[in-house]
């Protein structure tokens, strides 16, 4: 299975970004704390220039928590800006807003002591189906912005004003054009940056069931009662005979199979899951 996803309006995306980057004043990049390193796109570098940035590790609530702190860890010993959210809680908006103020406090304060207020400009960054928009409907306190639990949903910049005076802009989710790392995109796959339709779901389950049982053994056999782990179609075969997915003269329905066990996964009805942890 080769996974390859790079639309025609990413490109457009991508250059939307870079002629607005002198508008903003920051950056906050958005990463799903399941696979923080698959998130990070090297496009986005040239875009980010100099500007201060703050690292999101969105959607917490369905990651492996003590790697999550591995993650937040390695940030700061990096020294990068860093906080973990679930972009739907009402309690990100705060976590956020006062990351991003300490990004500023310097810029703020040389206009403040001029008697002059001026928004914070702020870029909001990251792959398809990472929570931009959610967060920033979060940060608003109401739907401000576009949202789908799908990729692909938000296709230009939306400019949004924050009550603190902050300006956010949203601008579509965006992949790298080279998927060279199969691996990468595998995750990416499997947490929903990739459009489903150009994805075999069977091959991409089969593959997500190989990572579970590796990285969460006890979890994913516990849900599934697998007899065997070592083996993927045994692994799938067991997740269809479990939730009934049978086709005539007792074979097995395959495609309903993967796509259980994908929307499981991305539900964290399994477990939190976390699919890479930060090199030390």
């Amino acid at each position: 299975m080769h996974i390859h996803w790079f639309p025609g309006h990413m490109t457009k995306a991508l250059r939307l970004m870079e002629e607005n980057t002198k508008a903003v004043d920051a950056v906050v990049y958005l990463l799903d704390a399941r696979a923080p390193f698959s998130c990070v796109n090297d496009s986005f570098s040239g875009i980010i220039g100099g500007k201060p940035v703050l690292y999101v590790l969105n959607k917490v609530d369905l990651a492996d928590k003590r790697k999550t702190d591995k993650w937040l860890a390695y940030f700061s010993k990096n020294g990068g800006n860093a906080v973990a959210v679930n972009g739907t809680a009402a309690q990100s908006a705060r976590v956020v807003s006062d990351a991003v103020k300490k990004l500023e406090n310097k810029k703020a304060a040389k206009f403040d002591a001029k008697g002059v207020r001026i928004p914070t400009r702020i870029m909001v960054l990251g792959v398809p189906n990472s929570g931009k928009s959610t967060l920033i409907n979060t940060l608003c306190g109401k739907k401000s912005t576009v949202t789908g639990n799908k990729p692909g949903v938000t296709r230009g910049k939306q400019w949004v004003r924050l009550q603190n005076g902050m300006e956010l802009m949203d601008t579509p989710g965006t992949l790298y054009p080279d998927f060279s790392d199969q691996e990468k995109a595998a995750k990416l796959a499997f947490i929903g940056s990739i459009r489903d339709e150009v994805v075999d779901s069977v091959e991409l389950a089969k593959e997500l069931a190989v990572q579970m049982a590796a990285l969460y053994p006890h979890e994913f056999s516990a849900k599934y009662s697998l007899s065997d782990m070592t083996d993927a179609d045994a692994m799938l075969a067991d997740i269809c005979r479990k939730r009934g997915f049978l086709v005539r003269g007792g074979g097995i329905d395959e495609e309903r199979g993967a796509k259980a066990l994908i929307d499981d996964f991305r539900k964290g009805k399994i477990c939190g899951v976390t699919l890479e942890e930060p090199d030390d």
